[in-house]
């Protein structure tokens, strides 16, 4: 067990860390290898971990923190879980990769499409990105259709075609947000608003015969927690039936995050594909889509739709993933972590209604988004940026006292299963008292 020495105002310090950072830029581009990792948004350089235990995070200077990055939500279990670590050990210790079917393969499979509903074969591959960007060839491919609809403000990696945001207008085409992707790629992309009916309606309707598919975060949680009105969610469900189009639920957040079945199964929706990533592997990188067998059976070696990896599926992130899902089907988990955050948020909300501060604590599950404003917000430009400086500020002081978030506004923060009450009551108490400084 490591002792947990938690930095005050006083003694915080970032010396090894900020060392380690310029040489880090020497060697990979901004010295990060993503780029939220390099602390542009909030405050100092970024700090270096080199273990974590449970809900708490030890950095290269000696200090602890308790964690509500969680490996941005695969570590629903916290970091090193017995069952876990123990799984990969054994694994690890009879080879780590042999481009082959093994039995970790179908021992994973079989549990995951036993205990949900709407699937009923399973692909996987190494990265969420990757997950995604094979389901929307599986869709062009079921469909022989081309163009996309994605919803503004959800985030599915950095695939070419849904790197892109809304031109202006209701419903326009995408506007590619990074060099290197060229015009006509995006050009395959209309990008609505959330929370719209109409603009759906009328995308579907100008393009009819022409989208494969719409893609959509059933919890948008990659650009703040844009809780979206199951009602909505139903109207998307319905509209692409109607127009013969598949609807992908991108549940590589929320995928056996708010429940093993994740969003679909919370809000009783069946999307026709749905990808996954984070928390199916465990903590190693690995990312899976998933539907009816009808649809998987159009993917090589069965069906004409090509795609295929090397670290596919290798044995050690399976191993990984099962252990983790395993954990997940114990009876009480997902009710237990529910109530466990609620109480958390609400301990925070309660501080900042008393304190009359705008800053509200909007969660799902086991997901929380720290947000200065007081309204709901359910779309990307609801978010009034100028606020997020707030944020910067919260995130040195919280680093100063001990507690860790995502270096961004936009984040979203997670509980696990290994934040004790003391961890909470102790990161509550810190969190507070950031605030208190940010306001006062």
């Amino acid at each position: 067990m490591i002792r947990h020495n938690y930095p005050t105002p006083d003694s915080f310090t970032r010396t090894r860390s900020g060392e380690l950072f310029e040489s880090a830029k020497t060697y990979f581009p901004g010295g990060v290898h993503s780029p939220v990792r390099a602390f542009k948004s909030v405050q100092g350089p970024p700090i270096f971990f080199q273990r974590g235990e449970g809900c708490h995070l030890h950095d290269v200077d000696g200090q602890t923190f308790v964690d509500f990055c969680c490996s941005w939500g695969p570590l629903i279990l916290g970091h090193c879980h017995p069952a876990v670590v123990q799984r990969v050990q054994e694994t690890v210790a009879n080879g780590m990769s042999f481009g082959t079917p093994t039995p970790h393969d179908n021992l994973i499979g079989k549990l995951i499409l036993a205990h949900h509903r709407y699937i009923e074969m399973i692909r996987f591959v190494s990265s969420g990105t990757e997950a995604v960007m094979s389901a929307l060839r599986l869709a062009r491919g079921v469909t022989g259709r081309s163009k996309v609809i994605k919803f503004e403000g959800c985030y599915h990696g950095h695939v070419d075609a849904l790197l892109v945001k809304a031109g202006s207008g209701l419903v326009t085409f995408g506007i590619s947000t990074s060099a290197g992707i060229p015009a006509s790629f995006a050009q395959e992309t209309i990008v609505v608003p959330l929370a719209d009916p109409a603009a759906l309606e009328a995308a579907l309707s100008a393009h009819v015969g022409e989208v494969a598919c719409v893609i959509v975060e059933p919890i948008p949680a990659n650009n703040g927690l844009l809780l979206q009105d199951v009602g909505f969610l139903q109207f998307v469900r319905e509209k692409t039936r109607e127009h013969g189009v598949l609807l992908i639920f991108d549940e590589v957040i929320s995928g056996f995050r708010v429940g093993f079945e994740g969003a679909a199964g919370l809000f009783g929706i069946q999307p026709d594909i749905i990808t996954f990533g984070k928390i199916i592997g465990g903590g190693m990188p690995v990312g899976a889509y998933a539907a009816s067998k009808e649809i998987m059976e159009h993917v090589a070696p069965v069906g004409p739709v090509y795609q295929a990896g090397t670290l596919s599926a290798n044995p050690v992130a399976m191993a990984a993933g099962f252990a983790t899902l395993s954990e997940l089907l114990k009876p009480g988990f997902y009710e237990n972590l529910e109530i466990k955050t609620r109480q958390f948020t609400g301990h925070l909300q309660e501080f900042c209604n008393r304190r009359g501060y705008e800053v509200t604590f909007p969660s799902i599950g086991s997901i929380f988004w720290p947000t200065f404003t007081r309204k709901h917000i359910r779309r990307s430009d609801e978010i009034d940026g100028s606020r997020m400086d707030y944020f910067k500020k919260m995130h040195l002081e919280c680093l100063k006292r001990g507690v860790y978030f995502g270096p961004s506004g936009y984040e979203v923060g997670f509980v696990s299963a290994a934040h004790t009450e003391a961890a909470l009551d102790f990161a509550a108490e810190k969190i507070c008292a950031s605030l208190d400084v940010v306001f006062g």
